[in-house]
């Protein structure tokens, strides 16, 4: 009997090469059937809230949200180390700036805002589509944009400045990696289907990792017309090692994150961060 779970993630090409063994029936899955869906991380946020996917992508500041319907798998985050969403701007800004920039943003409940806000609170925003954000900033719709996708590689053949690097910022600040999105299931699947599906997950993110280059090409698709070796070290900065086990400098990158969320009184309730049990 088929055990259909719905599988919910970005159409990134690093979320791609994370779920490649997956999606091409590379790995031996048994009596589970993955039902791949994509949506942009904004909704996936707001899906989350809903409860509506088995396992899903998820940004950390939404899992503060979550917590009580989704429990953190032990792998598939996309942690920055020394490096994480930038804010750029049209003129050259400093980050002492900020307060007097509107800051075009990709959403209220992505982890790259949440870190803004930990940084500085007092700015004006606009929420933009990620792939519009640049567009924003170069038509003057915004005074700067905070990048958290593949625009933080190519932003200044736009003309644009780099104002401040929140993962270098927090890398000083911490000496901890920068965490913006993990993977969590529903913990209504029980315990014996969470493990298991846990196991698959990280087999395809091993897969991936351990198959590279084919991974990279089957990612290519959803590249958004990066060449080969733009597309290359994007999917580098965001699934790596790190991907695939946090190891416990990543789990207190989390902690640390949220708990600075709590402290700031921007996530208003101290979240407490459960990892399944590999």
């Amino acid at each position: 009997m088929t055990d259909t779970i719905t599988l919910a993630h970005s159409p990134d090409s690093d979320d791609a090469f994370m779920f490649y063994g997956l999606a091409t029936n590379k790995l031996n899955t048994g009596n589970f059937h993955f039902e791949h869906l994509l949506k942009d991380i904004q909704t996936l946020n707001e899906e989350a809230m809903r409860g509506t996917y088995d396992v899903t992508a998820i940004s950390f500041h939404a899992y503060a949200y979550v917590a009580d319907k989704y429990a953190l798998l032990p792998h598939g985050a996309s942690i920055g180390d020394n490096y994480g969403p930038i804010v750029v701007s049209r003129e050259p800004a400093t980050p002492e700036d900020i307060p007097n920039l509107k800051i075009a943003i990709p959403g209220k409940l992505t982890s790259a805002f949440l870190a803004l806000r930990i940084f500085n609170s007092d700015f004006k925003y606009e929420v933009v589509p990620f792939d519009k954000i640049i567009d924003a900033v170069q038509d003057g719709t915004c005074d700067a944009g905070l990048l958290i996708h593949e625009g933080q590689l190519f932003y200044q053949s736009k003309g644009l400045h780099k104002v401040l690097d929140l993962g270098e910022w927090w890398h000083k600040k911490h000496g901890l990696p920068l965490p913006m999105g993990g993977n969590v299931i529903r913990r209504d699947l029980g315990q014996t289907r969470i493990k298991k599906v846990s196991q698959l997950l990280r087999e395809s993110i091993n897969y991936s990792l351990t198959h590279r280059d084919d991974a990279l090409q089957y990612a290519m698709q959803f590249a958004r017309d990066m060449d080969p070796a733009l597309a290359d070290r994007f999917v580098g900065m965001w699934v790596n090692e790190l991907t695939l086990d946090y190891t416990e400098r990543g789990r207190e990158a989390v902690r640390r994150l949220l708990d600075e969320g709590f402290e700031k009184r921007i996530i208003p309730h101290s979240v407490p961060v459960e990892f399944v049990e590999a």
